[in-house]
């Protein structure tokens, strides 16, 4: 159990913890000269049970209240320490309200100087410390008159101290770890070294961390738990960390640093929260105050955002978005206070909701109800409640992430819960089973729609099927939900589009028609110089407006590739130039070939030989250097006859088929809106990564 000291100055707090521990936590020269504690000090009280209580002594002085509070991050128990010649003072009640918005519920009051007061005053003392502590968790906390000049009382404060401790429930270990870091310094011969508390998890000998939010690697050579020599570190523990790695000095690693399991770095500098203003206040809260931020042992200046119409009143609380100047290392849950920006007085404080604010929309219904959700407790709670607010789905990595849940943890919530997980890059996307079922149901039966009214079209647009389904998923999010029912192969991917697995696009009859009577003028010896566009509707006396778009319907269907503007080939042609132009890299010494001898084997004039590697140079299977070309074998794939490993349906999972049957993706050329709403210029670049 780590205590805390709370109280105003020259209460006596260094003096008692002394007499418990027999350790003087008043090291500096300046403490020692002026009589005051500055900076934190440390103790340990072993107790008859094995175990190891550790002090936080802090300083009581209000210009030194940002000391004080990184001093109070991570302790279970608070010690408040008032003088009985004194009673409450300023520091005592600003303590208390710290305490108070720190979340800590746990402490006793010790009554110090018993020996300056008589009974009367003693008692007097005593009513103005229940007033003081007046509804706060603390209402009911016992108060011990001590003397460390006498020894009145310590002994039965000692004893209340190990009794709490017995008591004491054991923080959370099986998270991932997190240690706020308030000191680090040099060791002869050991080297970098940091000291904190274990706000969660298990650290261990030889593992690796990060130190957010610099994100600099680290490895643990030694540790102290409890001012013990240990091999691990748990929560709830003032451990010191003996760190090694490049880049890792006492100056690069400062009080309010966190160093933590790798999975968790990723700070944050927008968050969301709820926020309480104290009763003292003689103002509102209004919007964009400038505030110091302080939460661990970090401490940042911040703008405060009010998530509501009217500001926070004193006594009151609300929601609100944190906008810092600097990112730093952070917890959903953990607890916060706000300064003035002097630093001489506490305005509130509050809790993390959600470590990945949004900087727009962020007062909209669904967003508050998404933050009251957030305010749950319970991890499990909490996600229930998100996957119940639009939109109905929670990116579960994140969420495990900013709440440092271990994998036993997630995989716990999963199964009580009952949701679906959808792999996707880098994330873990969640949604409710009936929401999974009612989404898979709308996607084939708009795919059904669309097939019927659309028989020639391959499929619909990722982005118009998108728009179709409610509510609207993000763009990341929906694709990973396709490849997901990809991967089940209940629908089927072509590039950009989505179709249902049974679907092949046809044309309609009439087109059918046309289709046959065009087809041999772009094939047969002639296959390399086809007639453009308007050439063959005159040949045949057709529409040119008919013709143009019959094949660029036949393009999106992959049978064709417009090389030039109205000048389309056989897809069976571009795949045999390519074959071509690889033959005759293949002759060159080095790999390299000239338009020109593309030109003779063809059998072409110059200017559409030019066009034609135009074309290839725009998707990147030849590369141009000057009046030379070399071919990029990693783009051959692109137009290869028949491509490994599809299938006869052309429902592959996971490999996109060739863009090169659509408008020039590259050039633009040819770029027309398609009724798939969605076309190769603008392919989804997670469509390209498997998940």
């Amino acid at each position: 159990m780590i205590i805390g000291t709370a109280g105003h100055i020259d209460h006596g707090k260094t003096s008692l913890v002394r007499v418990l521990t027999g350790v003087d936590t008043d090291l500096l020269k300046e403490e020692k000269a002026r009589g005051i504690s500055i900076d934190l000090g440390f103790a340990y009280l072993p107790a008859p049970d094995s175990a190891v209580l550790g002090f936080v002594d802090v300083p009581g002085h209000e210009r030194f209240i940002h000391n004080m509070l990184a001093g109070a991050a991570g302790i279970d128990f608070v010690l408040l320490v008032v003088a009985a010649d004194d009673g409450p003072m300023p520091q005592t009640r600003e303590h208390l309200a710290i305490v108070e918005l720190l979340g800590i519920e746990r402490g006793l009051v010790a009554l110090t100087k018993a020996d300056l007061a008589d009974e009367a005053r003693r008692g007097e003392v005593e009513d103005g410390i229940r007033q003081v502590l007046g509804t706060t968790a603390l209402a009911k906390a016992d108060i011990v008159p001590v003397s460390t000049v006498s020894g009145e009382g310590i002994d039965a404060l000692r004893t209340m101290l190990f009794e709490a401790a017995r008591s004491h429930a054991v923080r959370n270990d099986r998270s991932r770890f997190r240690m706020s870091i308030d000191r680090s310094f040099t060791l002869p011969g050991a080297g970098t070294v940091v000291t904190g508390t274990v706000l969660s998890g298990v650290v261990a000998l030889g593992e690796r961390l990060l130190v957010s939010p610099s994100g600099l690697p680290a490895r643990v050579r030694s540790l102290h738990a409890q001012n013990r020599a240990a091999v691990e570190g748990r929560a709830g523990e003032r451990c010191a960390l003996n760190l090694s790695g490049e880049g890792i000095t006492k100056d690069r690693i400062a009080r309010g640093d966190v160093v933590l399991d790798p999975e968790l770095h990723a700070p944050a500098d927008r968050i969301d929260a709820r926020l309480r203003l104290l009763e003292g206040e003689r103002k509102s809260l209004g919007q964009w105050t400038p505030v110091r931020l302080h939460h661990g042992a970090a401490e940042v200046g911040a703008r405060i955002v009010i998530l509501a119409d009217e500001p926070i009143a004193p006594a009151a609380e609300g929601y609100v978005q944190l906008v810092l100047e600097r990112p730093i290392a952070a917890a959903a849950g953990d607890r916060f206070v706000v300064r003035d920006t002097t630093g001489r007085r506490t305005l509130g404080g509050g809790t993390f909701l959600d470590l990945r604010a949004p900087s727009r929309r962020r007062r909209s219904p669904p967003r508050l109800a998404q933050l009251a959700a957030h305010a749950l407790p319970e991890p499990e709670q909490a996600l229930a409640a998100l996957l119940a607010c639009s939109p109905l789905h929670a990116d579960l990595s994140a969420f495990a992430r900013d709440r440092a849940l271990g994998a036993g943890e997630v995989d716990g919530l999963v199964d009580r819960l009952g949701i679906v997980t959808i792999a996707a890059h880098r994330t873990v996307l969640a949604l409710p089973a009936a929401r999974w079922q009612q989404l898979k149901q709308d996607l084939v039966a708009s795919l059904e729609a669309f097939h019927a009214e659309n028989p020639d079209l391959q499929g619909i647009g990722l982005e118009r099927l998108r728009l179709q389904i409610a509510p609207a998923m993000p763009g990341a999010s929906f694709i990973a939900v396709i490849q997901a029912l990809v991967r089940a192969r209940d629908l089927a991917l072509d590039g950009a589009w989505v179709r249902l697995p049974g679907h092949a696009a046809r044309l309609q009859p009439a087109d059918a028609r046309s289709w046959e009577r065009i087809r041999p003028h772009l094939g047969g010896a002639d296959r390399f110089r086809p007639p453009r566009v308007r050439d063959i509707a005159n040949l045949l006396d057709d529409s040119e407006a008919d013709v143009r778009r019959l094949f660029k319907l036949l393009a999106r269907m992959g049978q064709l590739d417009e090389i030039a503007h109205d000048r389309f080939f056989l897809r069976d042609s571009v795949a045999e130039m390519v074959e071509i132009m690889v033959d005759l890299a293949s002759r060159a010494e080095d790999g390299r070939f000239t338009a020109a001898g593309f030109r003779d084997r063809v059998n072409n004039g110059r200017k559409v030989a030019i066009e034609i590697l135009e074309f290839f140079d725009r998707h990147g299977v030849t590369l141009r250097h000057g009046d030379l070309r070399r071919i990029n074998k990693h783009r051959l794939d692109l137009f290869q006859r028949h491509a490994e490993g599809a299938s006869a349906d052309g429902s592959d999972p996971g490999r996109e088929s060739s863009p090169v049957g659509r408008p020039d993706f590259k050039s633009g050329r040819g770029r027309e809106p398609v009724l798939g709403g969605f076309d190769s210029l603008s392919l989804p670049p997670d469509l390209r990564r498997s998940p």
